[in-house]
């Protein structure tokens, strides 16, 4: 069959689930991933025909998409702040949001690149946030810790993959016994209110973790409460705070840091103009 009828096919079934232009999208990662083609071949070879061999994976996917399954789980990797992360049902996908929050800490630490920052991130799931530190902030010491062993076993598949030098350790955040100083904590954690749930597509809910999602819509923050409680503790002078939130809960976000006498605090809007991230430096 033409890849050109294939990519038809594609269109065909499954616009009306996802739009042309990630159809188009989906496409092209296929064909990169299965058969190493770039996405300009048709425009090259626009009779480029494949063998039942070379259609059959493509075919597949399109019937996995068809069932709302994430095309990250599809191919078995996403790309995160330029680098490749295998992911699965056991981590929440990286999100272009928390690129924005790296970006932001890497921004702040732009003129400290020689220091020997200490860094903590809670709940790491993939291990996308401390890989990507670890690996533009070279002299950094990182750590992160996670409650999943199956998360902590991807996060160091991908730590490996990625040549970054993380130190990976199982810990729930609710029951912390560290007796240590960092200079940086981040974390991204579960922060979607279960009425929420009707914002999200189907390749969400049926496909990545409850656990590293949902909370209730009773008492959103709790996880916050304990990250930050930690966090005033065990941050260094003038040592920072980073967070990924709920963007319909930033002021309370501001009322939690300044409970815990956090200064300096900024909340900021992802990509979307939406409240994503918030900074408190301690005093």
């Amino acid at each position: 069959m033409l890849l050109s009828e294939i990519k038809n096919i594609f269109h065909q079934e499954l616009n009306p689930l996802y739009g042309e232009q990630e159809v188009s999208s989906f496409f092209y990662l296929l064909i990169d991933h299965y058969l190493g083609l770039e996405r300009f071949v048709l425009v090259l070879q626009p009779n480029l025909v494949l063998t039942k061999t070379e259609e059959e994976p493509l075919f597949s996917g399109l019937s996995e998409l068809k069932q709302h399954r994430p095309i990250q789980h599809i191919i078995g990797y996403t790309e995160f702040m330029d680098m490749k992360f295998e992911v699965g049902p056991e981590v929440l996908i990286p999100r272009p949001e928390t690129e924005e929050l790296v970006r932001w800490i890497l921004e702040d630490c732009n003129t400290q690149k020689e220091e020997r920052l200490q860094i903590l991130d809670m709940g790491t799931g993939s291990g996308c946030i401390p890989i990507s530190l670890a690996k533009h902030l070279g002299s950094a010491i990182v750590h992160a810790l996670d409650v999943s062993p199956d998360a902590l076993r991807i996060a160091r598949e991908n730590a490996a993959m990625n040549a970054a030098d993380v130190h990976f350790f199982e810990a729930d955040i609710f029951q912390l016994e560290i007796q240590a100083t960092y200079d940086i904590i981040v974390s991204n954690p579960p922060y979607v209110r279960k009425l929420e749930k009707k914002e999200m597509s189907p390749n969400v809910l049926e496909y990545e973790p409850d656990i590293a999602l949902f909370v209730s819509d009773k008492d959103p923050l709790v996880f916050y409460r304990a990250i930050v409680n930690f966090a005033a503790q065990s941050l260094s002078e003038k040592g920072c705070l980073y967070l990924e939130i709920n963007q319909y809960l930033g002021e309370e976000m501001v009322q939690l840091l300044a409970t815990h006498n956090f200064k300096h605090i900024e909340l900021r809007k992802d990509m979307f103009g939406n409240d994503r991230m918030i900074k408190g430096v301690v005093s």
